[in-house]
């Protein structure tokens, strides 16, 4: 795909993710109409609102390409090498809750790469775009990662899988990282987290359970803000395998450590 095809998608995944993110802010505080995908994995109205409009636009511009949404909006795969990646609302828990902390995630991804990006915080009005070999941006304005170079001096975050069944693994971890680390943060947004890191914010972040809606814009943003993104082994990352690890490249190898358990000792 040329440079001047990317950036004609980057525009056009700006302009959803900016009206999806209208609908958001709008219903922002207003009662909502609650469902349960599980337990506790939330759906709202406002949701499927914004992946309503976001999926029906690329339908109409793009008929020929395949659609994968959270709230189940699906195209025809048909052979088309292109997806699109929908995440209407990442962080339902915080929007329903009142907490002003959420985004939209939308990427277009080719024969399973991301090279679209976009990430949109509403209520910041905070829009991270990335196209592949463009950068990465905020608000227009180039990003790039932090230059923390130490385990113990970054900011981490990670997030807890909707499936309760594995918390008590991913608490494992959570507790070696806190010995280790200057600060654990948890946004309640995979979307945001990966944002964060690209922005510099941020220095560290992984998480099991996720989905592609989740992390595909976001970890395209990281890899063109300078940082690495894999897999829990420091291997190839893949939007469908339901883990990731990323961060600024310094601190990874020492993460990709710690999560193994292969670094025992806090240090001094």
């Amino acid at each position: 795909m040329s440079e001047s095809e990317l950036d004609g998608f980057l525009d056009f995944t700006i302009d959803l993710a900016k009206g999806a993110g209208a609908i958001l802010r709008e219903r922002f505080g207003q009662p909502h109409e609650i469902h349960y995908k599980g337990a506790i994995d939330m759906v709202t109205e406002a949701d499927r609102a914004a992946e309503h409009l976001i999926a029906s636009r690329i339908r109409t511009a793009y008929a020929g390409h395949d659609l994968l949404g959270e709230e189940g909006s699906r195209g025809d795969p048909g052979g088309s090498p292109y997806r699109w990646v929908i995440d209407p609302l990442d962080g339902t828990t915080n929007f329903a809750h009142g907490l002003p902390t959420f985004a939209v995630s939308i990427a277009l991804e080719e024969r399973g790469n991301p090279v679209v990006g976009v990430v949109y915080d509403p209520m910041r009005d905070e829009l991270f775009a990335a196209r592949s070999g463009g950068g990465a941006t905020l608000n227009g304005a180039p990003i790039q990662i932090s230059g923390v170079g130490s385990l113990i001096g970054a900011i981490t975050v990670t997030g807890f899988s909707y499936d309760l069944a594995i918390r008590d693994h991913q608490a494992e971890t959570w507790r070696r990282f806190l010995t280790r680390v200057q600060a654990i943060r948890q946004t309640g947004s995979s979307a945001l987290n990966l944002a964060y890191l690209a922005a510099g914010r941020l220095d560290g972040y992984w998480e099991w359970g996720i989905l592609p809606w989740d992390v595909s814009a976001g970890a395209l943003l990281v890899t063109e803000a300078g940082g690495s993104v894999t897999d829990m082994r420091g291997g190839m990352f893949r939007t469908e395998d339901r883990e990731i690890v990323a961060s600024n490249g310094a601190i990874h190898a020492s993460m990709i450590a710690v999560i193994s358990g292969e670094e025992n000792e806090a240090p001094e």
